[in-house]
């Protein structure tokens, strides 16, 4: 949610923000203008309420005089209609003006470039060589499927399209590295581990920016919850309505989930594999900040979640997501993408994305410094650390051994397979 405050003082600042975002310009008209009708109508109400609190006042020295007080009575029920009203009119303008300030992305912080789309975003890292050569490589459903442990088939006959179904060794490699993640996050880098719902309310959808606008994008139960898209959605309402202590900060949570999708926008893209499912397992990291300390932060997070491939040494890129590209809640966002060799392609495995208090607005998330009064709005960031579905395709693809078709095990694995090192078919 935006600041109305800083719209109504900076409206051409804001205008070349959503311009950025791709978006027309003179996005602050509509918004002034209901702006300007509803403090109006504000202000009427506030004169009426005074006028009418005069009269009330007349009613009872009127009586006690011993006069008529019917023509003061009358003016104050007519006052009443009139403020029922004006009321009225506040709350519908007061939704309108919601609306849009809902309907519009995050503002990109200075050092984002601008941009269109993903081909317009910008490397800022590559880590490690690629080690196994072109003509060598297979993609992982391939793998999978002459492992004999990666069935799209029956998962298909379970439950559609875009669902896998593993088994075995391979299935324990995907627990193995969630587990590893998680335990690399809290006994490392200090998140502290949650087991949140995986169904959510509309008021926990939208706090984090996912109602109303991509709703379609999103699965819903009979009963009206939401399934979550990421733990992001519950972990960051962790502090919803809240008004935490400034020495309680940061605040650092990670949660292993499952994650439901209904990619609705990616017709035909990535239709063989598990690289695009309804459903996937993420570990998610979040933090909660003081406003400036969340650039650093942002910082800390992306080299967590580097961190896990570099441990599991697979070659990866970082980029900073152009303009275009950013997600809608998002400052400023990196994407760490890692190297296939199935696809001779980096692909996406995190992204980590400082939204600043874009998020703590619709939440209404707020902290208080020691010895202040006035609250202040929190800032939240959120990452993959990482990926797990699409980590298992990475591990898969760079420890692929041609010889045989089978699977190495990383290193940092083999503890959490039981000594397994490399997964062969059976």
């Amino acid at each position: 949610m935006h600041d109305l405050k800083y719209i109504r003082e900076n409206p051409a600042d804001f205008d070349k923000a959503m311009t950025r975002r791709g978006f027309e310009s003179s996005q602050s008209a509509p918004i002034l203008d209901l702006d300007e009708k509803r403090r109006a109508v504000q202000t009427e109400l506030q004169v009426i309420q005074a006028k009418r609190n005069d009269e009330s006042k007349k009613i009872g020295d009127i009586k006690k005089a011993g006069g008529d007080a019917q023509l003061a009575m009358d003016a104050v029920a007519a006052m009443k209609t009139q403020m029922t009203e004006l009321e009225e009119q506040d709350r519908v303008l007061g939704e309108e003006l919601k609306t849009i300030l809902s309907s519009l992305p995050n503002i990109q912080k200075a050092d984002v470039p601008d941009g269109k789309d993903e081909h317009d975003n910008v490397e800022v890292r590559q880590w490690g060589k690629p080690r196994i050569t072109k003509e060598n490589a297979k993609e992982h459903w391939e793998i999978g499927e002459s492992l004999g442990m990666m069935d799209f088939e029956t998962a298909a006959k379970l439950s559609g399209s875009r669902f896998t179904l593993l088994s075995g060794k391979l299935a324990r490699l995907e627990r193995a590295i969630a587990q590893f993640m998680l335990d690399t996050q809290t006994d490392k880098n200090g998140y502290m581990e949650c087991s949140p719902p995986l169904m959510v309310n509309d008021a926990t959808m939208y706090g984090t920016g996912n109602l109303p606008k991509f709703g379609d994008d999103l699965f819903k139960t009979t009963r009206g919850d939401w399934l979550i898209p990421t733990a992001e959605v519950p972990l960051t309402n962790i502090v919803a309505d809240m008004i935490v202590e400034a020495d309680t900060l940061p605040r650092r949570y990670t949660a292993y989930t499952p994650c439901f999708r209904s990619e609705a926008g990616s017709a035909g893209r990535d239709t063989r594999g598990m690289l695009r499912q309804h459903q996937f397992y993420k570990v998610e990291l979040v933090s909660i900040t003081k406003p400036e300390d969340s650039n650093a932060e942002h910082e800390r997070m992306r080299s967590c979640a580097e961190g896990i491939l570099e441990a599991l040494d697979i070659p990866y890129r970082t980029v900073v997501l152009c303009t275009g590209d950013a997600g809608f809640g998002s400052a400023k966002t990196y994407d760490l993408e890692a190297w296939l060799p199935g696809q001779d392609a980096y692909r996406e495995i995190s992204s980590c994305s400082n939204c600043g208090d874009f998020q703590a607005r619709r939440m209404n998330a707020r902290f208080k410094r020691k010895g202040e009064k006035k609250t202040e709005f929190l800032h939240t960031l959120n990452g993959s650390g990482l990926a797990v579905g699409r980590t298992l395709i990475a591990v898969m693809e760079n420890y692929y051994d041609p010889a045989d078709g089978g699977v190495f095990v990383p290193d940092v694995l083999k503890p959490y397979m039981g000594g397994v090192e490399k997964i062969t078919s059976a």
